[in-house]
């Protein structure tokens, strides 16, 4: 049989060329703060599982349970024969923690975004977008007829200007990330809600980096900036600090008919199994009664953010548990990553097109079960291998 993709070689071999290969870390443990990769114990601080709620007893009792009342999965797309009262009950407990009307689930968060502007926006709209907003958004942009304009990142003159000149369009729909994931910023969300006001644009979050992390009982950036009731669509995500799968679009009534009406990513994709949405309720009970787990994930992160700081590494402007150590070149990134492993720490490089070709780093999260015993043993590590590179 001719292999018609061969041609593919090449081009792998070119991603490695250029030091932008990356090949899939195996675990063979649990996901918490110390995991067994290739036969070897060590300390991760590649995981979004911000609250470690991933492995947490709750969540897998929660689990267990839906699977003897509801089955595993359940065989077909929500519009058709898929959806439970269980799924309800998860879109009603959502919006009351979002403290808006109405949820829907969907798949992932990529397809919240890609499905939500896909079917939202038409030809005679415009898009405003941050420079630096996720890759989902960017594929629910191009998805799209609409026209756009993107602002420099967190720019708020460049932001008004491009609200200036869209004032002829029917409709206007600015997006943003709510935390950065590459930068751990956050999005200037209340000097952005006054301009959206000021020339009725609409006003799309995307917060899978705020869930759980941001705001009181992390209930997201827009919380954290006392904009919550001016956000128009607010995305957010199970993956990530809920420990769970899934993304939903919480807001009014009339948005969430159009999109479990419109919205393909949601109409095409089969629905949640029963244990998932089970223990993704148990999350959103966790941060809200547990409220130790929130505090752990912050107390951690100023503790290695600064530790990071006084050894002498570029961290950034990072304002959230993610936390980059900026080194230049992707080799740079690349090598450091392969060092640290080396010691027992996993850290992911992060590199162009991902970042610009000059803001290579690895990106570092610490959580809630990271021990103060984890987090100096690996800032020794960074302090090893960064003077061993001349990086500090």
């Amino acid at each position: 049989m001719t292999n018609h993709l061969a041609f593919l070689q090449n081009k792998v071999q070119e991603l490695k060329d250029q030091s932008l290969y990356g090949a899939l870390p195996v675990f063979s443990s649990e996901q918490k703060n110390r995991v067994v990769m290739n036969g070897q114990e060590i300390v991760t601080l590649s995981t979004n599982n911000y609250l470690g709620f991933a492995n947490h007893p709750r969540l897998r009792t929660a689990a267990k349970a839906a699977i003897d009342e509801w089955g595993w999965g359940t065989g077909a797309v929500r519009q058709i024969a898929g959806t439970m009262d269980i799924h309800m009950q998860l879109e009603q407990k959502l919006a009351e923690y979002k403290k808006t009307k109405e949820s829907l689930l969907f798949v992932a968060g990529i397809a919240a975004n890609r499905g939500t502007i896909q079917c939202l926006m038409e030809k005679d709209d415009v898009i405003i977008s941050d420079q630096l907003n996720h890759g989902s958004i960017i594929d629910g942009v191009r998805l799209t007829k609409s026209d756009r304009k993107i602002f420099a990142h967190r720019d708020m003159t460049e932001f008004r200007k491009a609200l200036q000149e869209s004032k002829d369009y029917a409709h206007r729909l600015v997006v943003t990330d709510g935390v950065f994931s590459m930068d751990g910023d956050t999005a200037k969300l209340d000097e952005m809600a006054e301009l959206c006001e000021e020339f009725d644009a609409i006003l799309m979050v995307d917060d899978a980096h705020g869930d759980g992390v941001m705001g009181k009982d992390g209930r997201g950036t827009p919380n954290h900036y006392g904009v919550a009731d001016k956000i128009d669509i607010d995305m957010g995500t199970l993956s990530k600090a809920f420990g769970c799968l899934g993304g939903y679009i919480a807001g009014v009534p009339e948005l969430k008919d159009w999109l479990t009406n419109r919205a393909r990513s949601f109409l095409f994709t089969t629905a949640h199994p029963p244990a998932n949405v089970a223990a993704c309720m148990e999350a959103i009970d966790m941060v809200q009664d547990e409220p130790q787990h929130l505090k752990n994930l912050w107390d951690n992160t100023k503790y290695f953010k600064k530790g990071l700081e006084d050894l002498g590494f570029d961290t950034g402007h990072s304002e959230t548990p993610i936390t980059p150590v900026i080194v230049g070149e992707s080799s740079n990134a690349n090598k450091l990553s392969v060092e640290m492993l080396k010691e027992g720490v996993f850290v992911k490089p992060i590199i162009y097109p991902l970042v610009a070709k000059d803001k290579a780093r690895v990106r570092t999260i610490v959580t809630a079960q990271h021990t103060k015993e984890d987090l100096n043993f690996c800032l020794g590590k960074f302090e090893d291998v960064g003077k061993r590179m001349n990086l500090i």
